[in-house]
Formats: structure tokens, sequence, C-alpha cells
């Protein structure tokens, strides 16, 4: 498939690609064994927005996207010219007159998690993700089955150099704010209305060194159990949602 084509399965993204881009998507490979409610709204759905519907089975279905979890819904889609950088982010962010939240994944490899994080900034209201290119995942048809249609809202930007990233959101007095299992306060301790970027590590290994050592400030989520630590997506909900408590 060529680099400007691309596979989205579930009803979530699809949905969302047809709400937000419709002209974008040059099929849809529907189950057609599948009569339910919610496979008929969706059909009439993409009718009236006038996009090609081809009937098909289980097997091709899960033959295109590569995964059995498609749920009847299979689109054929171009990909979306990402036009912005993170400078044009907050530059909109600031004309808005909105206080930035951005949520900095530095090596989130999963595509599972990232999906499920993109899903959280999206319901916290985060204006951008922000990862490193040479050690995280970037955008597929898994991340965007599990992000629910967040992938076609919140920015994600991928950057070349991290730590550079987090010295230039310092120079826009955006306080970056670490978490570390390591850290005396916790993230309760801090008062998250101003500006902020939270930054979470990658799946068991954490932040990097440079990563750590560039943040303004590191913080701890209390761990009551015996585990310890909590899957990086679970993080960005606690976190990003601690920072719309305080800021509602």
């Amino acid at each position: 498939m060529s680099a400007n084509k691309q596979i989205l399965f579930g009803f979530h993204a699809v949905t969302v690609r047809l709400k937000t881009s419709a002209g974008s998507i040059s099929e849809i490979h529907i189950d057609a064994t599948r009569r339910d409610q919610r496979m008929r709204q969706f059909v009439e759905r993409a009718r009236e927005a006038g996009v090609k519907l081809i009937d098909s089975d289980d097997e091709r279905l899960a033959k295109l996207c590569g995964n059995s979890r498609h749920q009847g819904v299979v689109a054929r889609v171009s990909a979306l010219v990402q036009h912005h950088s993170l400078d044009d982010v907050l530059d909109d962010v600031d004309s808005a007159g909105a206080t930035p939240l951005v949520l900095v994944l530095d090596g989130v490899t999963d595509p599972h998690n990232l999906g499920a994080c993109l899903r959280v900034a999206d319901g916290a209201g985060a204006h951008a993700v922000v990862a490193p290119k040479d050690h995280a995942v970037g955008l597929n048809a898994t991340v965007a089955k599990v992000a629910s249609g967040a992938a076609e809202t919140v920015p994600y930007l991928m950057v070349t150099n991290l730590a550079r990233t987090l010295n230039e959101l310092k120079e826009r007095e955006i306080w970056v704010i670490g978490t570390s299992d390591q850290a005396e306060k916790s993230i309760y301790d801090l008062d998250l209305k101003g500006p902020i970027a939270i930054v979470l590590g990658a799946e068991g290994e954490g932040m990097r060194a440079l990563t750590a050592k560039t943040c303004d400030e590191l913080v701890r989520i209390p761990m009551q159990g015996a585990v310890e630590s909590l899957n990086v997506s679970v993080a960005a909900g606690v976190c990003l949602y601690e920072a719309l408590r305080q800021r509602r």
C-alpha cells in the first residue's frame, strides 16, 4: 500500500473519519452477514456521506487489516496531512486563550498503549501528544482502532530530539513534569492549573536519563498495593485527569 494510503478498522475509528473527513475515504468494506442495528446505522451514515461500500466477509476483512477485531468494518483511506508543528499547536492554544496541556511519551512502543494514551488525551482535553521519532510507535491501524477516533482529533507529533523539545516547551513557560517511581512528591501535591507538559516513560523502563534530567520536576503516582507501577495509558489518565479536575 502506498505511503499516503492507510487502513482504518472498527466502528469508532471509521465513524470519526466519516465525521471529520469523509472525502478521504476511498471505500469501506463491511461484513455482509452483519445486519444488527449498529451496522445498519453505520451503513446509513456512510451512504449519506457518499462513500463507496463493498460487501465482504470476515476472512477478507481480517486479511485487509491484519486483525480479527475489525468489528465488520474496514476502510481504505488517504492519510490526513499533518500541517501543524508543536509550535503551531501551541500558538493556536495561545490565540484561543487556553492553558496548554501536553502529554509527552518517552519510548512508548506498543500500539495498544499509544492508542489508549491518545484516547485519554482526547478525553482530558490535552492539546497534543509528543513522542521521539526514534523511540516510539507511529500511527497505524491498531493505534487508530484502540484510540476510538482520538488518533484523528489529537495531534500526535513525533520530534527528532525530545530533550530539545522539552527545553523549547520550558522557553514557552510550560512547566515540564516527569513521572518517576522514585520521586518524593506525589502528582496530587502539585498545582497543575498552569501551562504544563506531563512526561511519561516507556513500559517497564521509565523515562530515559536525559529526559528525566530535562524535566522541571519529577513526581510519583501513589501506589497502595503490591504492584510497583501502572500501565502507561492508565498513568496518563491519572495525571491528565488530575490536571483537568484542578482546572475545573
